[in-house]
């Protein structure tokens, strides 16, 4: 790997480490103004909401001019939304006349945008920039520095939301200068801001991959019926439909299980919000060992093969309602990042592999974002409709564990029936993956 890569992935880590510190100091920011406890789970659902009403037009957007480019224009939109979030609790800036906890969502959907933006540029000029044989290495790169990202993003949010970090930053003045920074939420916000701008200073200097750009379309239109068409061309392809099915799976999973650790760590472990951030940190570093595993000892052409340790994360996630102290609750949440992270990136890597040879890279991880990000929507949708019931958290956790083996089984027999029934063209489609390997 050369120094291009790894610019690629400094910039992609200091703009992941703001996006999780983020999500912790906009949910310290719904609780100082006592929004309803379903409010938190729409944090995610509207940072996500872009990616699926805008997957038909970034993939397009990031195919047309260099990938560092838009990455650059995607964080300058991030730190818009952060100084959106600063300004969202200002009574004077109530011009509806709504609740201040509708205008912290907006904000942070602006902060979404920037990220649906992001997103193709920042996994397509992987594929662009390196050869297919480096893709499982370059993913668990981008995936474990992701994970650190969410480790250090996650804890960083709880140090910045804790009072007496917050107390001391708050304390520090600049003659002649109001900031009007009052909460320990909205230092956070600052701080956060201030890692998008140095994840822009490094998109300054991602190396151009001499890859033929296009030409942006002006017809909606026309771009909504490419993306139709590059969606069906996914779901058809007998491994694409496999890998995409698995990633949709884990990353719904993953973003509803941000939110089940925090209330757990609360009913069952007595923590509150500046240190249950530790435990979804944890849960990060299970997914970074088991992406680094996965890394090494998963070829691109043996991706398929794990797909039962899914099953197994499902049934270790139930396991969730006998624990009661921090120690076996910090060995469990290892576990289950760690098969996560194991079953996710080679699948990840796959799936790539065949939308870089079906559509190309920015098109495909549209496609991509457009699946796992709708799964993100319904499931942290159906997350907050179960909170407004007030349904016990150890339910929750027993009907998210069996949904996730359920599901990662389902896929399995879908594979098994795909085997039987297109053998031959899978096989080829795997020999392919292989002697490009080989070649390279």
């Amino acid at each position: 790997m050369n120094l291009g890569f790894y610019i690629i992935m400094a910039a992609q880590f200091f703009s992941a480490l703001a996006d999780n510190a983020l999500l912790i100091a906009a949910i310290a920011m719904l609780r100082d103004i006592q929004s309803p406890a379903q409010f938190e789970p729409l944090l995610k659902l509207f940072f996500t909401v872009s990616y699926v009403v805008l997957a038909a037009f970034v993939g397009a957007f990031a195919d047309s001019m260099a990938k560092g480019r838009v990455m650059l224009i995607s964080n300058t939109i991030k730190i818009a939304g952060c100084f959106m979030l600063l300004s969202a609790t200002v009574p004077a800036l109530d011009l509806l006349g709504l609740p201040l906890y509708y205008y912290v969502l907006l904000s942070y959907g602006m902060v979404g945008l920037g990220a649906a933006a992001y997103s193709p540029a920042k996994y397509g000029i992987l594929t662009e920039y390196l050869p297919h044989d480096k893709l499982v290495i370059a993913n668990g790169w981008i995936e474990g520095l992701t994970v650190a990202a969410i480790i250090l993003g996650t804890v960083l949010g709880g140090i910045l939301i804790n009072p007496t970090v917050s107390g001391f930053l708050l304390s520090i003045d600049i003659p002649g200068f109001d900031t009007a920074i009052d909460t320990p939420a909205e230092v956070a916000m600052l701080v956060i801001s201030m890692l998008y701008l140095i994840a822009a200073v490094f998109n300054f200097y991602i190396p151009d991959t001499g890859v033929d750009h296009k030409p942006l379309h002006r017809n909606p239109a026309y771009l909504l019926h490419e993306f139709w068409h590059c969606v069906r061309l996914l779901w058809r392809d007998k491994l694409g439909q496999i890998s995409l099915a698995v990633t949709t799976l884990f990353w719904g999973a993953g973003a509803t299980l941000q939110f089940i650790v925090l209330k757990w760590a609360d009913k069952a472990l007595g923590l509150p919000l500046d240190k249950a951030t530790v435990l979804q940190g944890v849960v990060a570093l299970g997914i970074a060992i088991g992406a680094v595993i996965a890394a090494k000892a998963v070829a691109l052409d043996k991706s398929v093969k794990v797909l039962p340790v899914g099953i197994a994360m499902g049934v270790v996630v139930m396991g969730m309602i006998f624990v009661t102290g921090l120690p076996l609750a910090l060995v469990m949440m290892v576990a289950v990042g760690a098969m996560a992270g194991f079953f996710v990136v080679p699948m990840n890597a796959l799936l790539q592999h065949r939308g870089h040879i079906l559509m190309g890279a920015g098109h495909s991880i549209a496609v991509q974002n457009f699946n796992e990000n709708t799964s993100i929507l319904a499931m942290l949708a159906l997350y907050a409709l179960l909170v407004y019931l007030d349904l016990p958290i150890y339910a929750v956790i027993v009907l998210f564990g069996l949904f996730v083996s359920l599901t990662m089984l389902l896929v399995g027999f879908w594979h098994r029936r795909n085997m039987r029934e297109h053998g031959e063209e899978i096989e080829r489609l795997l020999a392919a993956a292989k002697s490009v390997n080989a070649h390279h």
